[in-house]
C-alpha cells in the first residue's frame, strides 16, 4: 500500500449500539476487503486488566498491560493465544472498557497497532470511536453512525440497557462522540443493515473505491 496507512480505509465511528460492528462487516463484505474491530482490541486489554486485578483507573499500570497484550483479530478475538470472543462482551468488561480506553497511553499503544493493521492489510474497513478523527484522518470516507438511545439499547440487548448505554456515553472520551467536519453522519434508527450499507458504499466515489480496493479490483475488472 502506498501513501499513509489510512488512504485505503473506510473509517466508521459512532457510540455504543449505533451498529458499527455489524455495518462495518457488511460494508467490508460489499467491498471485498478486511475489517478491523478496534473496540474488540480495547475490550481485550480490559479483560487482561481485570484478570490481573488491576484498578482500571490506574493509567500507568493499565498502559503497561496494553503494551504486553498480544491481540489477534481474525474471525475470533484472541488475547495472548486465548479465544475471548464471548468474554469481551461480559458485563464486567462493559463496565470497565470506557475507563480503560480513555487512558492516553492505552490509546497510543492500540492506535499504533491499528495503523500497522492497515499497512499489513492494504487498507479495509475500520470501526471504533475515533477512526476518522485520530487513527485514520486521511481516510477517503469517514462515516459517523448514530441511533436513538432506545434503538442502541435494543441492539445491545442482553448486554446493556438504555441507562447503561447513557452511562457509557458519559465515561467516553468526548471527541469519540462527535463526528469530524468531513464525516458522513447517518442516523441508523429504523434502517436495515442493507440500507445502511448501500448508503455508505454510495458515498464512496468511484475513484476512491478503486484506490481502496487496489489490485483486487483491477484483477476483477481484467478477468
Amino acid at each position: 500500500m502506498t501513501g499513509a496507512p489510512g488512504s485505503r480505509v473506510v473509517a466508521i465511528d459512532g457510540p455504543a449500539g449505533s451498529g458499527k460492528s455489524t455495518v462495518a462487516r457488511a460494508v467490508a463484505d460489499a467491498l471485498g476487503v478486511d475489517v478491523l474491530d478496534t473496540g474488540a482490541m480495547y475490550r481485550a486489554v480490559t479483560i487482561k486488566v481485570l484478570d490481573a486485578g488491576i484498578d482500571p483507573t490506574d493509567a500507568e499500570a493499565v498502559t503497561q498491560v496494553a503494551e504486553g497484550a498480544d491481540i489477534v483479530l481474525t474471525d475470533v478475538v484472541e488475547l495472548d493465544g486465548r479465544d475471548v470472543t464471548d468474554e469481551i462482551r461480559s458485563p464486567a468488561v462493559n463496565a470497565a472498557v470506557s475507563t480503560v480506553s480513555a487512558h492516553p497511553g492505552v490509546r497510543r499503544v492500540l492506535i499504533a497497532q491499528q495503523r500497522k493493521w492497515a499497512e499489513m492489510h492494504g487498507g479495509g474497513v475500520a470501526e471504533g470511536r475515533d477512526m476518522g478523527a485520530v487513527v485514520f484522518p486521511d481516510a477517503p470516507l469517514k462515516v459517523f453512525l448514530t441511533a436513538s438511545p432506545d434503538e442502541r439499547a435494543r441492539r445491545r440487548s442482553g448486554d446493556e440497557t438504555a441507562a447503561s448505554i447513557a452511562q457509557r456515553d458519559g465515561r467516553d472520551v468526548p471527541s469519540t462522540l462527535e463526528p469530524t467536519a468531513d464525516a458522513f453522519v447517518l442516523d441508523t434508527t429504523g434502517m436495515s443493515v442493507a440500507e445502511v450499507v448501500a448508503a455508505i458504499v454510495g458515498r464512496l466515489p468511484e475513484a476512491r473505491r478503486a484506490d481502496l480496493l487496489g489490485e483486487s479490483q483491477s484483477e476483477s475488472e481484467s478477468a
